[in-house]
Formats: structure tokens, C-alpha cells, sequence
């Protein structure tokens, strides 16, 4: 059933099997308060709990920034008033553990990027399994400049999903990338002009609703758990949602659906 859930700053509808989350605070560019990242935590902990959704679309409001990232008045603010600077990860602080620290989240979610993708914001897209981008859309980790670190992730794994200089070419200048060169460099699936982005982003939502929800799963944990192994060790470790899909009924009622040539009704878990 359809449903939509406001919280502070976010917007959390639910269309069939897809979620749209939506960081909700345009006048400030969606930029990230403790307030959105509390809520945030409660979107994502249904998100992976109910089993009618089989994938996620996290994007921002309005046409002019995903997100800028955390909410540099209120991080001055905390500073003031006694706390320490942050580092890396978000634990003991509201919205723990936020989308860049759930590292065992099986369901996709992809990342629809409409404008600025900024510190916090560039983080999360990079948590994310797909990217799909405006053709206006710009991304950066500016943290050095400000004196900080790119500690949502950031660091991590734009090292990882690119060639380590070109990584700490951005990490330590915050030099933006656009979104064509996001695409040559492979952050980012697919770029397409502003008025074609929705329409882009169904197809994808489409093309992985087509698909198996648990074998999208099992492809999803087999293929992040297994990226620092080597091959006869990720061959030979367990999988999770793997033995789930190989339990399933859906095993079956993919091939049996070929040879009866109609479309596979899949039951999930």
C-alpha cells in the first residue's frame, strides 16, 4: 500500500515496492542538521524492515541541490558550545548509524542527484549502489578547506571507487567534479538533462523491480563483502541473503517462468 511519512526535514513516501526519501530543506540547499539525520535513521531502519520494499530513491528537494551537505551554522554552533570537533563516523551522535555507515543494508537504493552534492551529500551518493545525475548536478568533497575531514565515508571510499591520485586529487584541493566527468569516471550510472531525470530514474526503479528482490540482495552483499577478498576466498565464504535466495521460492519461479514464457511473479522473503 502507498504511504507517505513526514519527519524533521525529510520526506519518506512509499509507491509499491519502491521508497523515495527525501532530504527535505531546500531553502538550505538540503543541507544535513541533527534534526534530518534523527529522522533519517527512523526512514532507514523501516526501509530495511519492510518486506514490500525491495529498493530506495534518495534524493533531494527542489531543483537545485541534492545536498550541501552538514549544516555548517549548526555544526558552529555545537563547537561554541563546548563540543569537540567531529571525526570519522557518526556513532553516539543522532541518526547513528547514518546510510554511509550501514555497511550490511541489503536493499539498493539509488541515488537520483539534481543539483549540488556537496560534502555529507557527495557521501551519500557514494554510499549508494546506483547514481543517476542532472546534467547540472556537481559534486566535491570540500572538508579540507574547511579546516575538516570528508568523515562520512568520504575518504574512504572515493579512494576506493576511484584511481587513488585522482581520489586525493579532490579529496585534498576540494576541486568539483561535474556531472560528465562523475560519468567518464564511473561515480555516476547514467547523466541526463534536469527535465529527463525522473523519467531515467523510473527506469532503473523498473529494471531492478524486474529482477529477483532477494537475488538483488545476494548480488549486493556478495559483491561489497567480497571486494578485499581473493577469489577462492570470496568463492568460499558465506553469503547471507544468498542461502536466503537459494531457499526461495523465487529460485524456482524464475526459471519456471522462462519456460512458461510469461513474467516471473516473484514473492521475496
Amino acid at each position: 500500500m502507498d504511504s507517505t511519512v513526514d519527519g524533521a526535514g525529510v520526506r519518506y513516501e512509499k509507491r509499491g515496492h519502491a521508497a523515495y526519501i527525501t532530504l527535505d530543506r531546500p531553502a538550505v540547499l538540503n543541507a544535513m542538521d541533527l534534526a534530518m539525520h534523527a529522522s533519517l535513521a527512523a526512514v532507514w531502519d523501516d526501509f530495511e524492515r519492510d518486506d514490500d520494499v525491495w529498493v530506495g530513491v534518495l534524493t533531494g528537494a527542489g531543483d537545485r541541490a541534492f545536498s550541501v551537505g552538514q549544516d555548517l551554522k549548526e555544526l558552529v554552533r555545537r563547537v561554541d558550545s563546548g563540543e569537540p570537533p567531529t571525526s570519522f563516523g557518526s556513532r553516539g551522535k543522532p541518526g547513528w548509524p547514518r546510510l554511509t555507515e550501514r555497511f550490511t543494508l541489503s536493499k539498493p537504493v539509488v541515488a537520483r542527484v539534481n543539483g549540488y552534492a556537496f560534502g555529507g551529500g557527495f557521501e551519500l551518493v557514494l554510499a549508494c549502489d546506483i547514481a543517476i545525475a542532472a546534467e547540472h548536478a556537481t559534486f566535491a568533497l570540500p572538508e579540507a578547506k574547511l579546516g575538516l575531514v570528508a568523515g562520512a565515508g568520504g575518504v574512504f571510499r572515493l579512494s576506493r571507487q576511484l584511481p587513488l591520485k585522482t581520489a586525493m586529487g579532490h579529496l585534498m584541493t576540494g576541486r568539483p567534479l561535474s556531472a560528465a566527468r562523475a560519468y567518464e569516471l564511473g561515480l555516476v550510472n547514467e547523466v541526463v538533462p534536469a527535465d529527463r531525470l525522473d523519467d531515467c530514474v523510473d527506469g532503473w526503479v523498473e529494471d531492478i523491480l524486474r529482477c529477483a528482490p532477494l537475488a538483488v540482495r545476494a548480488v549486493k552483499e556478495a559483491a561489497s563483502s567480497s571486494a578485499h577478498l581473493s577469489l577462492p576466498q570470496a568463492f568460499a565464504t558465506r553469503y547471507v541473503w544468498e542461502e536466503e535466495r537459494v531457499r526461495s521460492q523465487d529460485a524456482r519461479e524464475g526459471p519456471l517462468a522462462f519456460v512458461e514464457k510469461r513474467s516471473p511473479k516473484w514473492q521475496g522473503r
